[in-house]
């Protein structure tokens, strides 16, 4: 007999998480069958690598000297 639950989950390092209402429900050991279904998106590789780029520049940004301040870059001289 097949008693199916349905939820959304993440995959953290090749592991997908089963929410807490749904393991007292599953012994250890226990054979289960799976289905995943992806979420497709319309990204492109070069996309995906770009987010990437941002997201590590983002926390740790790139020190680059000779560039003008903000407040110059805004201190207008007529």
């Amino acid at each position: 007999m097949l008693n199916a639950v349905e939820f959304k989950a993440k995959i953290k390092q090749g592991i997908i998480e089963i929410p807490e209402e749904y393991q007292q429900d599953l012994r250890e050991d226990s054979e289960v069958q799976v289905i995943v279904i992806k979420q497709t998106t319309n990204i492109t590789k070069s996309e995906l690598k770009n987010e990437r780029v941002i997201d590590d520049l983002t926390e740790n940004p790139a020190k680059v000297s000779g560039f003008l301040s903000r407040d110059e870059i805004y201190n207008r001289q007529s």
